[in-house]
């Protein structure tokens, strides 16, 4: 029974003039009325009078009969109790001041649709004045609201005045026939009471029931008739009781009841539906009780998902499905929804039963009783984790965006037009739409990159990422997990899982730059992807299948390297498929006015100024240099003097280019390539006092980045300590 029908009931019971209670399935007594309670003596806190069951066994409250009256009283409860019927039964009951009164208590079973016994009602109805009347008829007129008659074979005898009055009769007169009686008489009810009448008098036994009958005003009233064989044989005695109130209540107390049981079983095909309903919702529900959230319900997709029944499922305990990772921000969400009163939502990775996870976006509501508790917690928990993974990747793509737009080429677009300069372009025009591996050779500063992003750009590969791996730039122990990924836990400072350059790239194209740098394991690795085009993440074992093109690039001569044993023949073979070498500026000399050109006003925008010309003698000095570090050098001394020029007349200084002109001159002395490459660097780095980067050092004398000159500076073995000044050096 719930709460509801439970107040219902009990405020019903209340009402009734009588004293009413009802009983547990197995007989004890949970409730008594005020009246039934005030008669008892109870105690205003006693817990009867609030319907509270005391788990007092069915017979414990026998004592309260009088002694003579217990062994019918036990009879008859016990009959009722085993057959499951209703009952009746008269006694004496002691009242609070220790007296006792006869009662005429009646019991009927309450029952739940399927036939299951739900409680036992009953009511007690004081017949004291009607058991004195049975050993005294002339007190009988004495009885309220009762009135008593005499019949025998020939009719009634007797009718009191409350008889009279009670069937809307003037009293006084003589007692009615039998006939005249059949006419007060309900008529849906005389044919019942005609055959009570034929059947009492052959068998001379006591009866009980109750008729309706009709008052000459046309109002109804139910009249209890209780009759007994009169003692001297002849007939019966008893008494007619008008009933109506009771009979009213009772029938609202069925009819409550009944009602109750509708409104039950529609309560209970609502639930049902509504499982069904969160059955097929694609959201993961669950419904936690209380402040500790003890769990009461799981829907089918939450069981599903986690690999486990209903019944597991609510021995475990609250938070045991969130990834250990998110359990400590899940709970402290939770700590200030309680202190708030709020709903809350985050996003948490929920563990399956095979130990994966995904992510879920969960929605927590709190619902509150009157006093504010929170009384339940509803969770709706909504899968995002294609999206949340998208995020993530699209969150390293970004990242390896940004580091490649921090270490993005000086060009921003291709500029010459001199026969090397278009002999290249054509090569890559060719090979831009095919998706075969290019190897790019030339000097630092040449622009590798820009021809590796001018291959992408006309690639079908075009819409998705271009990622780009300076290999010289990172040092040797974390370049495999750069270009790889690695799981957590994988080395010390791996706290998480990250996904690496070949995976971002998927799709699209991935550059690396100073691949001459890669060392032997991670080009045994690197062949490993150019070959089978799949991967494993350091320190994992799941393998990743990735589609990507490779554009190599360096200015190391990568025949001598394999000579040497540096670098792998056969993956030198994977790289070289197309081979493009990038022409030095001193190759194509022509294009240095339209460079000058580029630059003086890419510069000039940046920095607010405007130029009509620029100086012949300059464009002369800029014509006749040899520019070791290419296309970056001169990008940097257009940058320079554009900064320190203060006429409209565009001039560099020659100094800046004098350092230039005896490199050149030891060039010109040099046999090879690389003599010519190691004289420049180990002047640089006599005249910066053996520093290589910082203001004066080598790096920033030849206009080229650090990482580019440690690079060749091992490449060469140059040997930059012996380049310091003595002074420095610490004696030991």
């Amino acid at each position: 029974m719930n709460d509801s029908l439970e107040a219902r009931l009990q405020a019903t019971l209340n009402v009734i003039p009588a004293n009413t209670w009802y009983a547990s399935p197995t007989g004890a007594l949970t409730f008594v009325n005020e009246r039934a309670a005030d008669y008892l003596g109870l105690p205003k806190d006693h817990p009867l009078r609030f319907g509270i069951d005391t788990g007092a066994a069915w017979d414990s409250h026998i004592p309260l009969v009088h002694p003579d009256d217990h062994d019918e009283a036990r009879k008859a409860w016990s009959k009722c109790l085993k057959t499951g019927s209703a009952g009746e039964n008269t006694f004496r009951i002691r009242n609070a001041q220790g007296g006792y009164r006869w009662r005429i208590s009646r019991v009927e079973p309450l029952r739940a649709n399927d036939g299951t016994l739900l409680y036992w009602i009953g009511m007690n109805f004081d017949i004291e004045e009607l058991k004195q009347a049975e050993f005294h008829l002339a007190e009988g007129q004495r009885l309220a609201h009762t009135g008593s008659w005499a019949f025998d074979a020939s009719g009634f005898e007797y009718w009191s005045s409350e008889l009279f009055q009670i069937h809307g009769l003037k009293p006084g007169r003589k007692a009615p026939s039998i006939p005249e009686y059949m006419a007060l008489v309900h008529s849906e009810d005389r044919e019942f009471v005609a055959q009570e009448i034929k059947k009492m008098l052959p068998a001379q036994t006591a009866f009980d029931f109750t008729k309706r009958i009709v008052r000459p005003d046309g109002a109804v009233r139910y009249v209890r008739c209780v009759g007994t064989p009169a003692a001297n044989g002849r007939g019966f005695v008893g008494t007619g009781i008008d009933v109506t109130e009771q009979e009213e209540l009772t029938k609202e107390l069925r009819k409550s009841v009944e009602e109750a049981k509708r409104a039950k079983d529609k309560l209970a095909e609502q639930e049902k539906e509504l499982r069904q309903i969160l059955d097929l919702t694609p959201q993961l529900v669950s419904v936690n009780e209380g402040s500790n959230q003890k769990r009461i319900y799981a829907n089918r997709g939450l069981l599903d998902y986690l690999g486990t029944t209903l019944d597991a499922w609510l021995h475990g305990s609250a938070g045991s499905d969130a990834h250990p990772d998110d359990l400590k921000r899940l709970n402290a969400y939770i700590a200030r929804s309680k202190s708030a009163g709020s709903a809350f939502e985050m996003e948490t990775r929920i563990r399956k039963g095979d130990g994966s996870d995904r992510w879920f976006l969960a929605r927590f509501n709190p619902v509150h009783d009157d006093k504010g508790n929170i009384r339940r917690w509803y969770v709706a928990n909504t899968d995002i984790d294609d999206r949340k993974r998208a995020e993530e990747r699209l969150k390293e793509e970004n990242v390896a965006l940004r580091e490649e737009i921090d270490r993005a080429s000086m060009f921003e677009e291709i500029v010459g037009t001199s026969p090397a300069l278009q002999t290249m372009l054509t090569r890559i025009s060719k090979v831009a739409p095919t998706d075969s591996t290019v190897l790019i050779t030339g000097e630092t500063g040449t622009g590798k990159e820009l021809v590796a992003r001018a291959i992408h750009r006309r690639s079908g590969r075009s819409s998705r990422a271009f990622v780009a791996v300076n290999c010289a730039a990172i040092p040797r122990e974390l370049i495999a997990s750069e270009l790889f990924g690695h799981e957590k836990g994988a080395f010390t400072g791996a706290t998480q899982r990250r996904i690496g350059r070949f995976e971002l790239a998927n799709g699209g194209t991935l550059f690396l730059d100073e691949v001459a740098e890669l060392s032997p394991a991670t080009q045994v690795a690197f062949l490993r992807v150019l070959q089978e085009r799949e991967l494993e993440r350091v320190g994992g074992t799941e393998t990743i299948h990735v589609d990507v093109r490779v554009i190599a690039a360096t200015n190391r001569d990568l025949v001598d390297a394999v000579a040497s044993g540096s670098f792998r023949r056969d993956l030198f073979y994977r790289l070289n498929v197309f081979p493009l070498e990038m022409p030095s500026l001193r190759e194509r000399k022509q294009d240095i006015p339209l460079l000058v050109e580029y630059f003086i006003h890419r510069y000039a925008r940046k920095a607010g100024k405007r130029f009509r010309r620029v100086n012949k003698r300059t464009l002369d000095h800029l014509q006749s240099y040899p520019w070791p570090g290419n296309v970056r050098e001169l990008q940097n001394v257009i940058e320079r003097s554009v900064i320190v020029c203060d006429t409209d007349e565009f001039i560099v200084d020659e100094s800046w280019l004098s350092q230039g002109r005896s490199l050149e001159g030891a060039a010109a002395l040099s046999s090879t390539l690389a003599a010519h490459e190691k004289s420049i660097i180990e002047d640089a780095l006599r005249a910066s006092g053996g520093r290589v980067f910082g203001p004066g050092g080598a790096a920033t004398r030849l206009g080229i980045p650090r990482s580019t000159l440690e690079s060749r500076i091992r490449a060469l073995k140059i040997n930059k300590r012996r380049f310091r000044p003595q002074a420095a050096k610490i004696k030991l």
